[in-house]
């Protein structure tokens, strides 16, 4: 049993019990209802929300994916209907809200909703420029993170992705993949990936926490069999670069000794490691750039405000007094829920220009 699939057998009962209340207090808004029914209501919530786990991990189907998206937008919703029954209540302490605007601030979620669906399927291409003094030339680097194939983006979002670089071959020289590729909602297939296969420059990958999810070795084949170079703790030499991709050390995992040895003085260094952790460390061992992802920058409002209390970097790029960067991608897809607010689905062209 999977880590995802534990902690959605924990956390469904309380995700029931949370609905309850939210629903309690939302319906309360324009009368009584009767909380027989929306005890059963909370509880179809719960199944929809428990239900595709149990069948994704063995074969995806339409039907599992759609239930999944629904659950993701609920999830969403929820959030959002909790931030606002807690604003109207506020209110009412010191002000008596008339009816209609009680309905219309209820009626912002799913208009907000609209929106949030709407940023996370746009896939947008940005560009940021690294000043190096021991580049030998000038090199774009296609860096992109959490794609998330699973249940809520599926093939289409591999396709997306693919499309994309497909359409910066000539601008860029290779692509960079910093983690989470899958999310473990759904099984992982050795077809799934192909759509990598049309792109015409070097794809690499180095394995994030949710990649094992699914089973690291069906993503591993999966990406080969699409010609996606997979670095596992190890070293890649292209052109004027040395990129070592650092797995993230999940269950038993240890990771590997980070010494000299993985340095080459004459190139750029590159450490490609999922989350935006020890770049100090990395940086005065010698990596010139570290290339990051895992935060989402939060995905949405309000979540944006606690992602950057809990990461140090939790998105953008970052210089240090020794002119080495970290880049911290806000990734491709989403976690759990297909909505973005205020972060974007990107993939950034890194600009390395020789000072």
């Amino acid at each position: 049993m999977s880590f995802r699939t534990r902690r959605v057998i924990f956390i469904t009962p309380f995700y029931v019990l949370f609905e309850f209340f939210l629903l309690k207090y939302l319906f309360a808004l324009f009368g009584d209802v009767n909380e027989v029914y929306i005890l059963l209501l909370s509880i179809v919530i719960g199944l929809i929300h428990f239900v595709p786990m149990l069948f994704e991990a063995r074969k995806s189907t339409k039907f599992g994916r759609l239930l999944s998206n629904i659950d993701g937008i609920w999830m969403w919703a929820s959030v959002m209907f909790l931030i606002d029954i807690l604003i109207i209540y506020l209110l009412g302490c010191f002000v008596a809200l008339p009816f209609e605007i009680i309905c219309i601030m209820v009626a912002f979620v799913p208009l907000l909703g609209i929106y949030n669906f709407y940023k996370a399927h746009k896939l947008v291409v940005k560009e940021k420029t690294l000043v190096l003094s021991n580049l030998s030339r000038d090199i774009n680097i296609a860096h992109l993170s959490d794609v998330h194939f699973g249940s809520v983006r599926h093939k289409e979002i591999i396709a997306t992705v693919a499309d994309k670089l497909k359409e910066l071959e000539n601008t860029c020289e290779l692509a960079i993949i910093s983690g989470d590729l899958a999310d473990g909602s759904c099984v992982v297939e050795e077809d799934d990936f192909l759509a990598f296969k049309k792109v015409n420059m070097p794809i690499i990958f180095t394995p994030g926490n949710h990649d094992f999810y699914p089973g690291i070795d069906d993503v591993i084949k999966a990406c080969k069999k699409a010609g996606v170079i997979v670095l596992d703790d190890e070293r890649f030499e292209f052109e004027c670069l040395n990129i070592f991709g650092l797995t993230f050390s999940f269950g038993d995992r240890k990771m590997p000794k980070i010494d000299e040895s993985l340095l080459n003085p004459n190139l750029v260094n590159i450490i490609n490691y999922h989350v935006p952790y020890y770049w100090e460390e990395f940086s005065s061992l010698g990596f010139d750039i570290q290339l990051s992802g895992h935060t989402h920058g939060g995905q949405f409002y309000p979540a944006i405000n606690f992602a950057n209390m809990m990461f140090e970097y939790n998105m953008g790029l970052f210089r240090n007094d020794l002119g080495r960067y970290l880049h911290v991608t806000t990734g491709v897809g989403s976690m759990d829920t297909p909505m973005r607010w205020g972060t974007d689905s990107e993939i950034v062209i890194l600009k390395l220009k020789k000072s």
